[in-house]
Order: structure tokens, then sequence, then C-alpha cells
């Protein structure tokens, strides 16, 4: 197979025996059940936000992706536990032994207080609790470099420290297999390869793009930005941690859509190497089942997005 002259963007998350990909139109979930079937749901994205003014507009269609993507993926990984979990019976229904049908979830209103409470719990570990600390540790110096160095390594090997420790669990450990099966999916895609377990194994498990990448990107950032900040006391300097949160993940999302569009030039490639090593981490080597699910999940968005254009 040739390669596509013209590329859209592709991305995904690994659900629970499954991923999520998605497309310029659409997006889809296939999980594959305890019959070992791969049930699929593709529906067409939130046209008010994918073909907005802000969807173009640099540093601010970065905070519109990731917090629809927040959303989306919530409610991916719901359909992905319900489709790989044993029937159960519904609930509050005149025929209490009907199974749920999973898509629901995606007919349910924006999951706008769980979106804020994960974000708060990541803001409040990765990004307040770094800057406490190294303001304890630093107390009584005027060395605001240092500190801000401290607080970038803190949250450094908070990040890493905490994508590392849950690996070992043996359900996110397949989770991980399938986010590698993702990634090689959509590596053997914009290569032109033929999209079949055997040719997409042969595919790296990193990809530019990755979501792993963002969260080592945004640490780096800081650092530099927090270096030009004046000394302050620990309250102002964790609200202007949290203040400039969008700021950061906006200059992070560009950075990754920059690098990931340029991986031709050298001295791009070298500066994403850490993201790409990072990867590592959240990405196992998947296996001929995880690799079918990864392949039906884009095949599906894929024809989805070509209908759309015609």
């Amino acid at each position: 197979m040739s390669k596509p002259t013209e590329q859209p963007t592709y991305g995904g998350q690994a659900v629970i025996e499954g991923v999520m990909m998605r497309g310029a139109k659409s997006f889809a979930v296939a999980v594959r059940n305890p019959q070992q079937e791969i049930i699929i749901h593709t529906e067409p994205l939130n046209a008010r936000i994918y073909n907005s003014t802000i969807s173009s507009t640099p540093f601010l269609r970065g905070l519109t992706m990731l917090w629809d993507a927040l959303g989306l993926g919530m409610k991916s990984l719901m359909f992905s536990a319900e489709v790989s979990s044993p029937d159960e019976p519904a609930k509050d229904t005149a025929e209490p032994d009907a199974p749920r049908d999973p898509r629901e979830v995606f007919k349910q209103p924006a999951m706008i207080g769980t979106v804020i409470l994960s974000l708060a719990l990541s803001v409040g570990l990765f990004i307040a609790l770094p800057a406490f600390l190294a303001h304890l540790i630093v107390a009584g110096s005027d060395q605001n470099l240092l500190s801000n160095l401290i607080e970038g390594v803190i949250r450094l090997v908070l990040v890493i420290g905490y994508v590392w420790a849950i690996g070992f669990a043996a359900d996110i450990r397949r989770v991980y297999g399938y986010h590698g099966a993702e990634h090689k999916t959509i590596n053997a895609y914009e290569a032109g390869a033929e999209l079949t377990p055997e040719s997409v194994a042969r595919f790296p498990l990193e990809h530019p793009r990755c979501g792993t990448g963002f969260l080592l990107t945004v640490v780096l950032i800081s650092i530099l930005l927090f270096s030009f900040f004046p000394p302050m006391s620990v309250l102002v300097r964790m609200l202007s941690r949290i203040v400039l949160v969008p700021v950061i993940a906006g200059i992070a999302y560009e950075f990754l859509r920059f690098t990931a569009r340029n991986q031709d030039k050298a001295w791009v490639r070298a500066i994403t190497k850490p993201n790409l090593a990072l990867q590592r981490l959240t990405t196992r080597e998947p296996d001929h089942a995880m690799l079918e699910v990864a392949i039906a999940a884009f095949q599906q968005v894929r024809a989805y997005d070509l209908a759309a254009e015609k």
C-alpha cells in the first residue's frame, strides 16, 4: 500500500480490554467482551467543538481539545468496563433480567463534574503539591531558580513514579498493552503499511503525539516558565501554578503538534527523545488479540471519516 498523500491526524486512548480511536470527524471504541467478540461503537465528534473558531486558534485549541478528550475518554472507559465485564441485570426496569446497553453512556450529558474532579485531583497532586514541597525545602532562601528547579524535579518524579507504580497492577498492564497496540496501529497507518496484526506488530510502541509525552512537556515548560517568577509566599506560589495551568497546557499542546509534524528534522527528533522514552512506562508489547482490537477501532473511524468526506 502506498502512503496516503494527505493524512488526517488520528489519535486514541487505551481503555479496559480495548482502544478508542479518534479521527477528524468521528471516534470509535472497540472492546473485546468475555465471549471474545469485538464490540464497536462509533459516532461523530461534537461539531460545535471541532468546527469552531477556537479549535483552529493556536494556544486556545489545545484547551478545547483536551477538555473534550477528557470527557470522551471517561465515557469510553465506562463503555469498555460495561462491555468487558460479565452481563449484569439492569436495575429499576420493568424487565429485571434485561442487560444494560453499554452505548447508553454516550447519550448521557457531559460529565462536567467528573472531569472537574479529575482535573482538581491531578492539579493538586502534580501542580500544587510540588510547589508547596519546594517552598518548604528552600524556605528562607532567595535562591528562586534553585527553588523552581527543585519544584520541577519533584513534579517530574511524581509523574514518572505514578505511571511506573500503577503499571504493576495486572489490569493496568493490559491497558498499557492496548496503549501499545493503539500506537503501533497509528504508526502503521501513517507509514502506509497494511493494517493486519502481523504488519502492525512491526511498528514502534512510541508515537510523538502521545499523551504521556504531553505530561513530560508540561513539566519541562513549567520549569522554564516559573524560572522567570520572583520569590513569593507559599500560598501565592501555589495559586500562580494553578492559574497558569491552562497557559502551560496550551503551550505544551502546540509544542507536540509542531514536533509531531516535523519528525523528519533531526533536531526535532533529538528534543522529543525524552518524550518517546517516557512512553516506555505506559506501553507494553501488545499480543495478537490486542492488535486486532486496535485495528478494528481504527478501521471503523477511518471508514466513517472517508464517508463523511464524500
